[in-house]
């Protein structure tokens, strides 16, 4: 019987490392469609998150039948309980990702980000990939050290979008108001997204040891 709960457990772990990749794939495609008005990309983002939502309602569906039918008690509990936090996160990560991509759609055939401040997006979005890529990592690694270095690499989001924000609001801002919203959600899109995939280190981490990384 245990097992069989173990083999499940690994399941579900391989699961979430699916849904990892899934909301990697829709930032890329979105990042894609918003720095090139890319209205394919976009809606190839979209059609993704379609996937991620069937994917999370299985993976949640897989946590409770463990919960119900197989008892774990103590670090088997812990995991699976924090394994439904993860996929709460990796999901979320998809949704400000599809997010993106409806500021790209919407302002089709329009470029939603002006170039003054293109460079500095294209810093974000990459930042924010290597950001799901690093979290897949861990997911499969269980490092707590590369956990931890998911903070230093938020800390590059955290700069880019104070960067972002102080173009925007600028005295000297030229792009227009619908710009300026536009970029200020995307700015905070991209953050939140950073900030859920340090989360999905931390928890995963916290998943496999019962400890949290420094």
């Amino acid at each position: 019987m245990r097992t069989q709960f173990h083999d499940s457990l690994d399941q579900l772990a391989a699961q979430l490392q699916v849904l990892c990749r899934c909301a990697r794939s829709v930032l890329e495609a979105a990042t894609s469609a918003l720095l090139d008005a890319d209205l394919a990309k976009a809606e190839h983002a979209i059609d993704i998150c379609r996937d991620i939502d069937t994917q999370r309602d299985d993976c949640e569906a897989a946590a409770v039948s463990l919960l119900a039918l197989q008892s774990p008690v103590a670090g088997e509990l812990r995991q699976v309980v924090t394994a439904i936090q993860v996929v709460g996160d990796l999901a979320r990560m998809g949704t400000l990702a599809e997010h993106i991509a409806n500021v790209a759609r919407r302002r089709h055939p329009e470029h939603a980000v002006p170039e003054s401040v293109r460079p500095i997006v294209a810093r974000m979005g990459a930042a924010a990939i290597a950001m799901a890529t690093s979290a897949d990592e861990i997911l499969c690694s269980l490092d707590p050290h590369d956990a931890a270095g998911l903070d230093d690499q938020d800390d590059i989001i955290d700069r880019l979008h104070h960067d972002l924000l102080t173009a925007v609001l600028a005295d000297d801002w030229a792009e227009g108001t619908t710009a300026a919203v536009d970029l200020t959600l995307v700015g905070r899109y991209y953050e939140r997204f950073a900030d859920h995939a340090v989360q999905v280190g931390r928890r995963t981490v916290f998943m496999a040891t019962g400890q949290t990384p420094d």
